[in-house]
């Protein structure tokens, strides 16, 4: 067994100060898969998703964009609720380190 060298990637992230944007872009990312699957799995159209969710097609767009980060937590909500899911955010102590 080697030993390790170098420190861990979350270490390297919070050395750079990119930790939080990294997070919050992977975040988005899987809620936008996680939308468009579930979009998927019921044969839905943006066009008919944009319209369970009372939006444009051009703001689904954005949602669905995993580059956007400029989406508010009411369309993600209007999303999932369109697609029979449930939205679940909460704050959780840090991992020790």
């Amino acid at each position: 067994m080697s030993e390790r060298i170098g420190s861990s990637f979350e270490s390297f992230l919070n050395e750079t100060g990119s930790k939080e944007d990294i997070y919050a872009a992977a975040t988005k990312r899987v809620l936008a898969w996680q939308i468009e699957q579930a979009m998927e799995a019921q044969n839905m159209s943006k066009t008919q998703m944009a319209k369970k969710m009372k939006t444009s097609r051009s703001q689904l767009d954005r949602l669905l964009d995993p580059t956007n980060m400029a989406v508010q937590i009411d369309t993600i909500q209007k999303a999932a609720e369109a697609v029979g899911r449930k939205l679940v955010i909460e704050l959780r102590e840090p991992a020790p380190a």
